[in-house]
């Protein structure tokens, strides 16, 4: 099987065909993480993305649930360097060809993704179309196509991975967690039950009454894919919840969230941040930490009101990585304390953040 990926400015990445025999279309990102492919394959994050990975071998390790993020992959469409055919590891359950196949993900390896990335750096993150095929394609028609791609971020893609229900977990626990699952990746879920508190998942768009039915101590506003401004209904509630004095503690996409439902403004990164070694230094201290992150958007610290203070920034651009109030209950980062894959240096803000509510 063969493989074409035409981004929207009509440069052309032909390639071998793996996984699914599909077309689809997307904005194309890049990962610098050297490992955790199936974590990030599995980050609902990446919902509406076709994702390059820096690293030049994957699939090497295999594929084993144990480690997914969610149900099954989210990205749209996949690009490697190389992919391994014959993985070697003692929990791989199958190949990572064979599960794409499986979920409707096409695959193009083979191309040059060290020169894609220094492209997408360049140029800022493009929209792309990836089709993998078996005898010819018609490539003018898939350029033409390329320049009239539909932005992913305009639609509300978190509504389109949201949990479909209420779900409770950890039932005997007496102190309730509210989780508002913008689409939760589930170390977020496995770190807060460890903690030994009731957790509450909630669809992104259920009503303040609605939660506050559940005598939340506290409340988590979870990662998500797209443009949080699309997240209206979630940013009232919030608003509301925060205008309770309810303890919370947004991550990535909630990090975001709270700052809109606070009156603060987000704006769209260049080539945003992807991977697991980006550099925060925590305000006020001398401490760096290096965490785990996917995110396309920033908060804009200066338009915060002046009862919110930044509390971390990215030692590498400048840009905000998490905010807190300076009087309440209110806090949030960009980065993901949970990683996985990644570092856990940060995992210590789930212990704080349960010990405020309790």
């Amino acid at each position: 099987m063969k493989a074409i990926l035409v981004l929207e400015d009509g440069s052309v990445w032909p390639g071998e065909g793996f996984g699914a025999f599909a077309k689809v279309s997307g904005e194309v990102v890049f990962n610098t993480g050297m490992v955790g492919y199936p974590e990030s394959i599995t980050d609902p994050s990446y919902h509406g993305q076709i994702l390059c990975q820096t690293y030049p071998l994957i699939g090497n390790y295999g594929v084993s649930s144990k480690s997914f993020e969610s149900d099954k992959p989210k990205i749209w469409g996949y690009i490697v360097s190389e992919l391994c055919e014959v993985p070697s590891h003692a929990t791989s359950e199958k190949t990572l060809h064979e599960w794409l196949k499986e979920n409707g993900v096409p695959v193009i390896a083979g191309i040059d993704t060290r020169a894609l990335t220094k492209k997408l750096r360049l140029h800022g993150v493009m929209l792309g179309i990836l089709e993998t095929y078996f005898a010819k394609t018609d490539l003018p028609s898939l350029r033409r196509e390329a320049r009239l791609i539909p932005d992913p971020n305009k639609r509300h893609l978190v509504a389109e991975v949201t949990t479909e229900k209420i779900k409770v977990y950890n039932k005997e626990c007496k102190t309730t967690v509210a989780l508002i699952d913008c689409g939760v990746k589930m170390n977020i879920l496995r770190s807060l039950l460890k903690r030994n508190v009731r957790v509450v998942r909630v669809p992104a768009e259920t009503e303040f009454a609605k939660i506050l039915d559940y005598s939340p101590a506290g409340i988590v506003i979870s990662n998500g894919p797209g443009d949080p401004k699309q997240c209206a209904a979630t940013i009232a509630t919030v608003k509301r919840l925060m205008r309770e004095s309810v303890p919370t503690f947004g991550i990535c996409l909630g990090n975001q969230i709270v700052a809109l439902a606070a009156g603060g403004n987000t704006y769209k990164l260049k080539f945003g941040h992807r991977g697991q070694n980006q550099p925060c230094r925590e305000e006020g201290t001398k401490r760096c930490y290096i965490t785990s992150q996917n995110h396309g958007f920033a908060v804009d610290v200066r338009s915060l009101p002046r009862s919110w203070r930044p509390w971390f920034t990215n030692a590498n651009d400048r840009t905000n990585e998490g905010v807190r109030h300076a009087a309440k209950p209110f806090m949030s980062v960009q980065f993901h304390p949970e990683a996985a894959p990644g570092p856990t240096d940060t995992e210590f803000l789930f212990d704080q953040f349960i010990g405020i509510i309790k």
